[in-house]
């Protein structure tokens, strides 16, 4: 039996996840980080309120004894400059893995980044460079595993929906398109559940690849 942490649970990745894990019957402990309540109570959920994701000190012993992270929190770039937009998506990151990398150096720590996530660090787009930096240096950071997700068009299920508002709106008027093209192009496009589930199976069986396209999440989800 497996005890988990999350973050990001709020958002739309970080919900469906989080509801995978609640279901499965090999977790039986999920622990939701973040700066708001999730809102949701279930006998395996603990939730943990942390202001500062610059710094983890004065809860690093609430965060012992865990087999996975699954960092899900993110936030779109629109609107914000490097500096801003590389403090929540890097720093913050870097922040808890480093901290875990300390207490639970067996775990498997897994990153949602996303298709156009820029590898090279030297790419035109600010944010898939930042990503890509974000992968980099989590995989070598020496958990005993490490995986980075890079899902594209994602459906919501069971009920989820977006925090971000423009993105909410594509899903309420487009979601017919995303359909469409998941009808000619089956692998291009993941669901929230497949998301969650090839979470859980990264733990629990591992995957040959570090950096996982919307393929390989499908394919791990049936593992």
């Amino acid at each position: 039996m497996k005890k988990v942490i999350i973050t990001g649970a709020t958002g739309m990745i970080g919900k469906g996840v989080l509801l995978e894990c609640l279901d499965h019957p090999e977790i039986k402990e999920v622990l939701a980080i973040g700066r708001n309540s999730q809102g949701m109570t279930h006998p395996k959920l603990k939730e943990l309120i942390h202001q500062d994701f610059t710094n983890f000190g004065d809860i690093q012993g609430q965060l012992m004894d865990y087999d996975a992270c699954f960092f899900c929190l993110g936030i779109s770039a629109a609107g914000l400059n490097e500096p801003q937009y590389k403090k929540i998506t890097y720093d913050f990151t870097m922040t808890l893995a480093n901290t875990l990398k300390d207490i639970n150096p067996e775990m498997t720590f897994n990153y949602v980044s996303g298709v156009g996530t820029d590898s090279t660090e030297k790419g035109k787009m600010m944010w898939a460079r930042i990503k890509g930096k974000t992968e980099n240096d989590l995989l070598k950071l020496g958990f005993k595993q490490a995986f980075m997700f890079r899902p594209g068009a994602i459906i919501p299920l069971r009920g989820i929906q977006s925090r971000t508002k423009t993105y909410q709106f594509m899903y309420d008027y487009f979601m017919w398109l995303v359909k469409a093209i998941k009808a000619i192009a089956p692998n291009a496009v993941v669901n929230t559940t497949q998301i969650g589930l090839a979470m859980i199976n990264s733990m629990l069986k591992g995957y040959t690849k570090k950096v996982l396209t919307p393929k390989d999440i499908i394919i791990l989800s049936k593992s």
